[in-house]
């Protein structure tokens, strides 16, 4: 049975959230203070996270940005707010989606399995290759357990940047649009826009380039999309 972790300040949105998800078999735990986050993550293992924005104590942006920093278990983040800005900025901390307020609860639980089927097919066919490393230069992506190396040092990516990279380094030498690069890696069901890959492609770049506002290894090719450069 799958666990979830619903952060939630409000009662009777995490009430209707837990509702509908164990109507659909999964088990879950409430939280209501962001404070508190970090140890029951220590204590329980959890499949996925749905973290509102606006709790109290740490907020969701900072939570998303701590839990990346040492997890890769896919994050859904709610928030009331609509603005792209506030969305792009969740997306680039390391969620792997949002969903606004009000919500239907069924798609909440469809978002939830689609994401938690999308990280098993992922380790699975990760763990089905017999040939799982990739060598970038100073890069090294092992696919099997799903780590980069940068000069020799692990570094956290969360789901969809591992996937974006992977997606890359298989296809090296060859440019992709922003939209080629989003249909293979969000598909055509997902809520979104192109200008999600362009965050992705600069959180990687961070990680991975000796510069990223000069970028070697991951290059813009202006007009035509990103081309990742065997170097």
């Amino acid at each position: 049975m799958y666990k979830i972790l619903i952060a939630e300040d409000d009662s009777e949105i995490a009430m209707l959230e837990q509702d509908y998800l164990e109507i659909d078999g999964f088990e879950t735990r409430i939280i209501q203070d962001g404070n508190s986050v970090h140890q029951l993550l220590n204590q329980e293992h959890f499949d996925l996270l749905i973290l509102d924005i606006m709790l109290p104590g740490k907020n969701g942006y900072e939570l998303c940005k701590e839990i990346r920093a040492e997890s890769d278990v896919p994050i859904l983040m709610v928030t009331a707010k609509t603005e792209s800005i506030d969305k792009i900025r969740g997306l680039g901390l390391g969620a792997d989606d949002y969903i606004s307020k009000p919500f239907d609860p069924a798609e909440l639980v469809a978002r939830v399995k689609a994401h938690i089927a999308r990280y098993e097919r992922l380790v699975h066919h990760n763990n089905e290759k017999t040939d799982n490393i990739i060598q970038i230069g100073h890069i090294k992506i092992l696919k099997k357990s799903w780590k980069v190396f940068v000069n020799n040092e692990e570094v956290k990516f969360p789901n969809k940047e591992f996937e974006v990279l992977v997606f890359l380094a298989e296809n090296a030498n060859i440019v992709f649009s922003k939209e080629q690069i989003f249909e293979k890696i969000w598909g055509y069901g997902y809520i979104g826009d192109s200008s999600t890959v362009t965050v992705h492609i600069n959180r990687i770049r961070e990680k991975i380039e000796e510069d990223s506002n000069n970028p070697k290894i991951i290059e813009t090719v202006w007009g035509a999309g990103y081309r990742l450069n065997l170097i």
